[in-house]
């Protein structure tokens, strides 16, 4: 097993994990016990680091500002913060042991490219009954099936305090994002030169596993429905995309379908999955990098590498305003640094190699996990030359309707070829629906086929 321990600054905890079933213990009383208390109740740190860059974790955001409108595009709580300083590859060198590769790589390679940082705000939180089922299944969750699925949990975060990369990983993949939410957002692959075509989607998911109630037995191994419809360019439209994601994915992976509208037919689509293209997104991601990280973990062997400081995207209001059009976010070979927010947080770094005998676009990833949200924040791909080669970012604000700390726009860039890709384009969007009612039977073949004949 490799330690990267060279990344590393002195103050870094570095905690390299194999992902063996010695590896794979539950929790223990005391550990628990430590939820709420010293750790935040979904398994982060709630004190600061010492010298006030990050601060003590104190709830969050729990209620919308005074001049939300719900519906409406989220104000920024923090619109009156002073930017600290602005990292560009003149200066990078002192800022080093805090950038990710992938950053540094940036800087180096664009001289338009820049990271504005601001006062860490630690703003995730979630429901209390998120936190309250985090701490119920905590004595309970263990993966299962080579750790290619989850089994004792429901509702909350089955791995608070990790012990492997995979825990980390399903974390993620088993976040707080809501309930049930339709969406509308666009998406552009901006030539080298900055011209693009916006695709449009609405796009809806049902997240049945962290619906008050729910109970294990109840998933019917279904974690998440997701539909997912492109609206424009015409040669487009139509196209219908079906997706009923898995909790054991050992058991059973995910099951899609498609809508082809020239067809007027609903076919099985079981290669939306892994390093597929992702949907109308000009080849410039794979279907797993949609929501930073999705599906299955199998293809991979996942280090824990430890916890460490960095600067990573957070509080992102700015880039989520309405009062800024797709045109001014949408620049040549990156998207506008200046709307950006980067913010000094405590990640966990999880590195993923590709298993012997598997196929994958890329042979290692590295993530960037946050600790009070497990989002996936940061992401630095790289090809079989072991080159870094793509690089993906989520842009995060905390819905406060909701409350979640979620994606506004994810963001990959692709070095090699000098271009990117924004996916949830949303500035002139109206803003998500978190009150639509949806049932299973929404999420159907059958329900699809009836959609895409209306």
């Amino acid at each position: 097993m490799r330690c990267y321990k060279a990344l590393f600054s002195a103050v870094t905890i570095v905690v390299c994990v194999c992902t063996s079933a010695s590896a794979w213990a539950k929790l223990t009383t005391e550990e628990i016990a430590r939820l709420g208390a010293d750790l935040t109740p979904l398994g982060g740190e709630k004190a600061g680091n010492g010298n006030d860059s990050i601060p003590p974790w104190k709830g969050g955001i729990t209620q919308p500002p005074p001049d939300y409108s719900p519906g409406s595009h989220h104000p920024d709580p923090y619109a009156e913060d002073t930017l600290l300083f602005t990292i560009s590859a003149d200066n990078m060198g002192q800022y080093a042991d805090k950038l990710t590769l992938g950053h540094q790589a940036l800087l180096q390679a664009y001289d338009s490219f820049y990271v504005n940082v601001y006062p860490t705000r630690r703003s995730a939180s979630a429901p209390p009954r998120i936190y309250d089922a985090t701490r119920k299944i905590a004595a309970t969750a263990e993966l299962t099936g080579g750790g290619n699925g989850v089994r004792g949990a429901v509702v909350g975060i089955p791995f608070p305090i990790p012990k492997n990369g995979l825990e980390v990983i399903w974390n993620h993949i088993l976040r707080w994002r809501g309930n049930i939410a339709a969406r509308h957002f666009a998406q552009a692959a901006p030539t080298r030169g900055g011209d693009y075509t916006l695709v449009k989607f609405a796009d809806e998911f049902n997240v049945q596993y962290s619906h008050e109630g729910m109970r294990e037995d109840l998933l019917n191994n279904v974690i998440i429905y997701f539909k997912q419809k492109v609206l424009s360019p015409a040669r487009l439209a139509g196209g219908i995309l079906l997706v009923h994601e898995t909790l054991d994915q050992a058991k059973e992976h995910r099951k899609a379908w498609l809508y082809n509208p020239g067809q007027r037919r609903v076919r099985r689509a079981p290669n939306v999955a892994f390093d597929n293209p992702g949907t109308a997104s000009d080849g410039m991601r794979t279907s797993d990098q949609f929501d930073m990280f999705n599906g299955s973990p199998e293809r991979y062997n996942w280090t824990l590498v430890g916890k460490r400081e960095m600067y990573v995207p957070y509080n992102s209001y700015q880039l989520h305003s309405d009062s800024l059009t797709y045109k001014d976010i949408l620049t040549p070979l990156h998207i506008n640094p200046k709307h950006l927010r980067y913010e000094l947080h405590r990640v966990w770094v999880v590195d993923a190699t590709l298993k012997d005998g598997a196929r994958h676009l890329y042979k290692r990833r590295t993530f960037y996990v946050d600790e009070d949200s497990w989002q996936v924040l940061h992401v630095d791909q790289y090809d079989n030359r072991d080159q870094l080669w793509r690089i993906s970012e989520g842009h995060v604000i905390n819905y406060y309707d909701v409350p979640t700390l979620w994606t506004t726009l994810e963001v990959h860039t692709d070095l090699q070829a000098g271009r990117y890709l924004a996916i949830g384009l949303d500035n002139e969007s109206v803003m998500y629906d978190y009150s639509i009612k949806r049932s299973p039977g929404d999420y159907t073949p059958r329900a699809l086929r009836r959609e895409g004949k209306r």
